[in-house]
């Protein structure tokens, strides 16, 4: 009877060991307030700018960027880890075989007359260990090796997604520069020949050198908006190079393969509001994060396990001789079986420790999930901001450079006919460029918006 109520005592104490973990609760919105651009099923959300060389770009990307090929290892590393764990719940089955050869001191207490205090043994034995998990520190091991696998497999899918996103950006502001660089190479010609001609009317006499030189000087401080141009073009194909993980020749003398249609006009529309929000919970970020306090809560239980006693089963199969001749005849075979249990009693206060150490752990990770969701909504709320705003600056960048254009041609038809000076030609020209620059980089910042908002809402 006594035996029955130790056992129960000890099952008892086994149920109360486990950590029970459920994620966190988290007040969200129903859905978001404002629209988002179409949901990628598959993840390739960037081809909905539809552009062939974005595509293969990123598809370069993704199979070369140094960061998701890290993120990939530490996956594996985290498989293996995970079969570490499973495997310390198995028997341990060793080989083992020992020759020894031995003489006893006669001057010892262990020598006695009549004795050899010369021996020769030979041993071969099949050794089986196995730990009993009874109080669950193996099975909770296994859960944080699982739920750490899960957090390194979302963290490679958030990198994933920044790779994605970055490459992306970086592919339209070269290609913005791009069509920066062309517009002020052609801007540069015009007003080179607009100098040649004016060059004539100062030796006809019909402007005067101080008319000339202020021709000339507008001329020089458009082509001294190229150099800078070409600079910050070099500088964005080298870094989306490296991202897209070439090597050092490559980078430093291949080139990047991209579209060069100007005067695009925005993506398609958008799609209306009405996204649940609770599908940002899927975010990779935010998996990875409710999986480390997953594993966190775990390792509690395995903590506390350690408080418990430990049940290991040993035991031992083989044969021993004095010679070798007779190691594998029938007198000579061994045996060994053992059971042992371990209660720690006093520690130092170590394994208490150990314990409120892994629960500060999980206080940790509940405090990090919590804020990787906060900032999540946040960036989902400024990037859905951005694109919406975004979009419009593009739109009104656009109707400015229209107006401005037709300033420009209303200004030479002016000039031509006398009513206008040179001067009101330039800066009309100037006000156009400056307007057609401002158009460009507010269809990049939508391009770029678009981007960080599927980064923000995990692809």
């Amino acid at each position: 009877m006594r035996r029955i109520l130790t056992l129960s005592a000890l099952f008892l104490a086994a149920c109360t060991v486990g950590q029970h973990y459920e994620r966190p609760a988290i007040d969200l919105p129903a859905a978001w307030k404002e629209s988002a651009p179409p949901y990628a099923e598959d993840g390739r959300w960037w081809r909905i700018y539809s552009d062939p060389a974005l595509d293969a770009v990123v598809d370069e990307a993704l199979g070369r960027n140094a960061d998701l090929l890290i993120a990939v290892a530490r996956v594996d590393e985290a498989r293996a880890l995970l079969a570490d764990a499973r495997g310390a719940q198995a028997p341990v089955v060793n080989a083992n075989g020992t020759a020894l050869r031995q003489r006893v001191s006669q001057r010892s207490a262990t020598f006695f007359p009549g004795i050899p205090n010369q021996y020769t043994d030979y041993r071969a034995t099949l050794n089986v260990s196995w730990e009993v998990d009874l109080f669950g520190r193996l099975r909770s091991n296994v859960a944080a090796a699982r739920a750490d696998l899960e957090a390194s497999a979302a963290s490679r899918d958030a990198v994933r997604l920044a790779v994605a996103a970055e490459v992306a950006k970086s592919y339209f502001s070269l290609r913005a520069l791009d069509e920066e660089v062309d517009l002020t190479r052609r801007n540069v010609q015009l007003r080179e020949d607009a100098l040649g001609l004016q060059h004539k009317r100062f030796n006809g006499g019909v402007i005067s050198e101080y008319d000339l030189r202020q021709l000339e000087a507008e001329a020089a401080a458009v082509r001294a908006q190229l150099p800078p141009l070409e600079r910050a073009r070099d500088a964005e194909e080298a870094a989306l190079a490296v991202l897209l993980g070439r090597s050092p020749r490559e980078i430093y003398e291949g080139q990047i393969v991209r579209t060069s249609h100007y005067e695009e006009s925005p993506g398609p529309a958008v799609l209306p509001a009405g996204l649940p929000s609770e599908l940002l919970l899927r975010r990779p970020d935010l998996v990875a994060a409710e999986r480390e306090l997953a594993a966190a809560n775990a390792r509690i239980a395995a903590a506390r396990a350690d408080l418990f006693p430990s049940i290991s089963l040993t035991g031992l199969g083989g044969r021993e001789s004095a010679a070798l001749s007779n190691l594998f005849t029938g007198p000579a075979g061994i045996y060994q079986f053992a059971a042992s249990i371990t209660q720690p009693i006093f520690a130092g206060g170590r394994l208490e420790a150990r314990t409120e150490a892994a629960r500060a752990r999980e206080r940790q990770a509940l405090a990090q999930y919590q804020k990787a969701i906060q900032s999540a909504f946040g960036e989902v709320r400024g990037a859905l901001a951005a694109q919406a705003r975004s979009r419009e600056s593009y739109e009104a960048e656009s109707t400015r450079a229209r107006a401005l254009g037709d300033t420009l041609r209303l200004a030479r038809l002016r000039y031509q006919n006398g009513v206008a000076s040179q001067l009101d030609v330039i800066d009309a020209e100037r006000g156009l460029l400056a307007a057609q620059s401002a158009r460009i980089e507010a269809l990049r910042a939508y391009r770029a918006a678009i981007a960080d908002l599927f980064r923000a809402l995990g692809g």
